[in-house]
């Protein structure tokens, strides 16, 4: 059973999406529209795109950042020495 989501959820995932139409400094817009640092807002919006209820709210949105959070994990593990996958 997955949890509703907190205003603030729901505030990120609407921050995220709308981006593309905000002017400045994105760090800015979070930290003026939502308190809180840029990094702490990252680690939210990660773990935010985990849950069924961020994928129900917006699942374009929500399958979207997965898609770049995956392409980026691979091209990471891809540059890391060692790595076998």
């Amino acid at each position: 059973m997955s949890e509703a989501l907190t205003e603030r959820d729901r505030a990120i995932l609407s921050l995220e999406a709308a981006w593309p139409r905000h002017g400045g400094m994105k760090e800015e817009v979070i930290r003026n529209t939502l308190g809180m640092s840029a990094a702490r807002y990252y680690q939210l919006l990660g773990r935010l795109i985990e849950t069924e209820a961020a994928l129900a709210h917006d699942p374009m949105l929500v399958r979207r950042l997965r898609r770049l959070r995956d392409t980026r994990g691979a091209r990471r593990a891809a540059r890391t020495p060692g790595f076998v996958g």
